[in-house]
C-alpha cells in the first residue's frame, strides 16, 4: 500500500495538533497527580533530590517515636522524684515530732559531788578546798559527744563549766544543797554520764558514777509509734522508686536511657539512672526501743534525711536539664521534617493554578488547530467537487 500523501500545510497543522495533544496530556497528568515531576523521566535532578529529602524526613520521623518514649521515661522518673521528695519530707516531719515529744526518761543520768561547793559572791566555783585552781575534771564521751577535759582556774563560773560540757551532751548545776550535779542533756537522755576522773592539783572534789536513766513508759510508747510510722515511710520510698518506670525503663532503679536524635546515629544523649530506693538514699528502717530514744538519735536521722533530700533535688535538676534537651530536640526534628518535606515539594509539586490555565489555553489551541487542519483540507475538497 502506497503512503498517504499530505500537503505541507496539512502536515504542519497535524504536527501542531499532535504537539498540543502531548502538552495537554502532560498538563492534565500534573493536575491529576498534583506533581510536575512524577518520575525520573520528567526531571532526573529534581526527582532524585526530592526523593533523598523525603527519605531523610522519613528516617527522622521514625526516630520521633523513640524520642517520644524517652520523654515519657524522663517524665515517669520526674514524677517518681516528686513523690520521693514528699515521702522524705514526711519522714523528716516524723523525726521532728521526736524532738517535740516529751523527754523519754523520767530521770536522766546524773553524777553528784560528795560535798557542797562553796560559791563566792561572784559566782565562782573554786573555793580552794573542794575545788582548787589547777584541778582537772575529765569525763568520757557521753551519748556520742566529745570527751570533756576541763581545768578549773582561779575563778571559774558555772557558766564556763557548762560551756565546756555542752559538746559532751552534759550540763552542770547546783542542787538545793549546793552540790555540783552533772546531768545528761535531752540530746543524750538515753545515755549514762561517762566515766569521771579528777587530776592535777589535789582537792577534795569527788563525783559519783553516773546513774542510769529511768525510762518513761508513756513517752517511750509515743516514740515507738513514731518509729513504726517512720518505717512505713521507708517502705513506701523503696516501692515508689521501683514503680517509677515507663516501657520497662526505670531511671530511679539503675536503668540507663539512650536516645538517638538523627538518622546517622551520631547525635545521641545518654541519661544515667540512679538507685533511689531507701538504701540508695542512705536511709534505713529503725528499731523500736533502740532508735528515737532521745533527741540525739532523732537529730542523727534528720541529718540522714537532709542528705537524702539533697540527693533528690540534685537528681531532679539533672533530670530536668535532660528532659529539656530531649524536648528541644523533639521540636527541632519535627521542624526539620517540615523543612525537608517542603523542600521536596518545591522540587516536585505542580502549580495547580498555572496548570489549570495551561489546560484551558491548550484546549483552545487544540480547537484552533482542528479548525486550521479543516481549512488546509478545503483545497482538496474543491478538487473533489470538480470530479463529481
Amino acid at each position: 500500500m502506497s503512503a498517504i500523501v499530505l500537503s505541507a500545510s496539512v502536515r504542519q497543522n497535524l504536527l501542531s495538533l499532535q504537539s498540543t495533544a502531548d502538552l495537554l496530556s502532560t498538563t492534565q497528568n500534573r493536575l491529576a497527580t498534583g506533581n510536575k515531576v512524577n518520575s525520573a523521566l520528567d526531571n532526573p535532578t529534581n526527582f532524585f533530590t526530592a526523593q533523598g529529602l523525603e527519605n531523610r524526613a522519613s528516617d527522622i520521623n521514625n526516630l520521633l517515636d523513640s524520642i517520644g518514649n524517652g520523654v515519657q521515661v524522663l517524665q515517669a522518673a520526674n514524677t517518681g522524684l516528686t513523690s520521693l521528695q514528699k515521702l522524705v519530707d514526711t519522714a523528716k516531719s516524723i523525726a521532728n515530732q521526736v524532738l517535740q515529744a516529751p523527754t523519754g526518761y523520767s530521770a536522766k543520768s546524773t553524777s553528784t559531788s560528795s560535798a557542797a561547793v562553796v560559791v563566792d559572791s561572784a559566782g565562782n566555783l573554786v573555793d580552794g578546798t573542794l575545788i582548787k585552781s589547777g584541778e582537772t575534771l575529765a569525763i568520757a564521751s557521753t551519748g556520742g559527744g566529745v570527751a570533756t577535759s576541763f581545768t578549773f582556774g582561779a575563778s571559774t563560773t558555772l557558766a564556763e563549766l557548762n560551756t565546756a560540757l555542752a559538746a559532751n551532751n552534759l550540763s552542770a548545776s547546783l542542787d538545793s544543797s549546793n552540790k555540783l550535779v552533772i546531768t545528761t542533756t535531752n540530746d543524750a537522755a538515753s545515755s549514762t554520764v561517762g566515766a569521771i576522773s579528777i587530776g592535777g592539783t589535789a582537792g577534795t572534789l569527788t563525783l559519783s558514777a553516773g546513774a542510769a536513766p529511768t525510762a518513761d513508759a508513756a513517752s517511750q510508747t509515743i516514740r515507738s509509734s513514731l518509729v513504726k510510722q517512720y518505717n512505713d515511710i521507708i517502705t513506701q520510698i523503696t516501692t515508689t522508686s521501683q514503680d517509677a518506670s515507663f516501657n520497662g525503663i526505670n531511671l530511679l532503679n539503675g536503668d540507663n536511657l539512650k536516645l538517638t536524635f538523627n538518622e546517622t546515629g551520631k547525635s545521641t544523649l545518654n541519661v544515667e539512672g540512679v538507685i533511689f530506693d531507701a538504701a540508695g538514699l542512705g536511709l534505713a528502717s529503725l528499731t523500736s526501743g533502740t532508735d528515737f530514744l532521745d533527741n540525739a538519735s532523732a537529730k542523727a536521722i534528720i541529718t540522714q534525711i537532709s542528705s537524702a533530700s539533697d540527693k533528690l533535688r540534685s537528681q531532679a535538676s539533672a533530670l530536668g536539664s535532660n528532659l529539656s534537651i530531649v524536648q528541644i530536640r523533639q521540636d527541632f526534628n519535627k521542624n526539620l521534617i517540615n523543612v525537608l518535606q517542603t523542600g521536596s515539594s518545591n522540587l516536585t509539586l505542580a502549580d495547580t493554578n498555572e496548570e489549570a490555565a495551561n489546560s484551558q489555553a491548550l484546549s483552545t489551541r487544540q480547537s484552533i488547530a482542528v479548525s486550521a487542519l479543516a481549512l488546509a483540507n478545503q483545497s482538496q475538497q474543491s478538487v473533489l467537487q470538480l470530479l463529481r
